[in-house]
């Protein structure tokens, strides 16, 4: 498995890979059969009723030698060992090339998000080290699916420390953040992974637009097409220095209401998405710079030079992966689409919909070429269908499967069709982004 593979999701959970897809645990859990897939009516809503009063108040014990922990991210030492562990275990290639180098920044950003629960934040030490060896963490959120609002935990961050992949650690980890949240009366989540599980309530395709073709070559990333050359590349992915779309600027605090209001309308264009409040706009979307804090995402809006009312917004967030014994480079930094939107959706001119978002995605491609990023990652799902082939996104190798726990949904469209290409056509489906 390369690097194109890793940023696909195909190695979510890395080598817990066997153990997730347990089938035989599924089919405890309240999920979805794949058998259900194919039927012509779903009646959406819940799987199953919880009682409250049924939900045990204690973890289930763990094997002999290791103990449940809630861990502190206000404390900077817990939130370094978790850094730690992701950065070690989380997910890599086969071949030990690449692995995923979340920040410090990208976890206070991404589990600390407005309305967070401590006790979301599960792991696992050993008794006698203290060594955290395992964690799973959930963040609150709203979800719309058709229409029906749903309070959710977004689950991610499932990690076990490479000795302990054989403990069947797995569905422990996931019994216990089910039973937490459940406690907190949330009974219903939303998680991704890169291999197939029942069941995916959808199934999306990663797209990459190299930015610096020659390092992503270097590193082994990009390919040389047969017959090209890597002049020919260079020039083929180059961009300009400068943006086109007119009053693009970076978001401010003081862009938030208007920002918030037009993602809203937006949003509820597609089957599945989130349904964002004001404060998290505000910790989704804008940059605040701190001493000592990485900056983990960029957001744009276009301003009207005449009106002064913003137009279009888009945004993406960075996710670099170390790069192993390489003696060029040291990390690949990617750029991946975040939330986005135009006021031109809503107009019955889908050509000048479908131009104004090729303009706003070419320059989102060049602010983050500016800012230094060597790739820009983007999913099938929202409207991307209408500009990755036209800005010269090439496939990636591997799925994102969205699945609903608790909760049964007709199949919602991935923006891909049969022959897993972008489809104009299968747009419309799912309008949220999992970190």
């Amino acid at each position: 498995m390369d690097l194109s593979q890793m940023m696909t999701g195909l190695a979510v959970g890395g080598k817990n890979q066997k153990d997730m897809a347990s089938y035989k645990f599924w089919q405890t859990q309240p999920v979805p059969a794949f058998e259900e897939a194919g039927k012509k009516q779903i009646t959406q809503g819940p799987i199953k009723v919880i009682d409250p009063e049924r939900v045990s108040k204690t973890p289930d014990a763990l094997i002999e030698g290791f103990e449940w922990c809630t861990l502190d991210l206000t404390n900077e030492e817990e939130l370094k060992e978790l850094y730690e562990l992701l950065n070690k275990h989380y997910v890599e290639d086969d071949n030990a090339m690449f692995r995923f180098n979340y920040s410090e920044s990208f976890l206070h950003w991404a589990l600390m998000s407005p309305g967070w629960k401590k006790e979301w934040h599960v792991g696992v030490r050993a008794t006698k080290s203290r060594k955290l060896v395992a964690s799973i963490c959930g963040v609150p959120t709203e979800l719309r699916v058709r229409g029906e609002r749903l309070k959710v935990t977004e689950i991610n961050f499932l990690c076990i420390h490479k000795k302990l992949r054989s403990k069947r650690l797995t569905p422990v980890l996931i019994k216990e953040i089910t039973r937490r949240c459940y406690l907190r009366g949330i009974y219903q989540a939303i998680y991704t992974g890169g291999i197939i599980l029942p069941t995916p309530v959808s199934s999306c395709r990663y797209y990459h637009r190299s930015l610096d073709w020659l390092k992503l070559y270097d590193v082994g990333f990009s390919p040389l097409p047969h017959g090209s050359t890597k002049a020919r590349q260079v020039t083929k992915n180059h961009l300009p220095s400068e943006t086109s779309t007119p009053g693009l600027r970076p978001m401010e605090s003081k862009d938030i209401d208007a920002v918030y209001a037009l993602l809203e309308r937006y949003m509820r264009r597609f089957d599945m998405n989130q349904a964002f409040t004001r404060e998290e706009i505000d910790h989704w979307l804008v940059y605040k710079k701190q001493p000592g804090k990485d900056q983990v995402v960029w957001s744009y809006v276009a301003e009207d030079p005449k009106t002064h009312k913003i137009t279009d917004f888009v945004s993406f967030y960075n996710l670099e992966s170390t790069v192993i014994d390489n003696p060029k480079h040291d990390a690949v930094h990617a750029a991946y689409l975040y939330y986005y939107a135009t006021e031109t959706a809503f107009s019955d001119d889908k050509q000048a919909f479908k131009e104004r978002l090729q303009l706003l995605m070419n320059d989102a491609l060049i602010c983050a070429k500016n800012a230094r990023f060597d790739v820009f990652n983007a999913l099938t799902s929202h409207d991307n269908p209408l500009f990755l082939e036209d800005l010269k996104f090439g496939a990636g190798d591997g799925q994102l499967h969205f699945y609903l726990y608790n909760y049964r949904a007709a199949p919602i469209g991935g923006g891909i069709n049969e022959k897993n290409l972008p489809d104009e056509s299968k747009m419309g489906g799912v309008g949220i982004v999992m970190l």
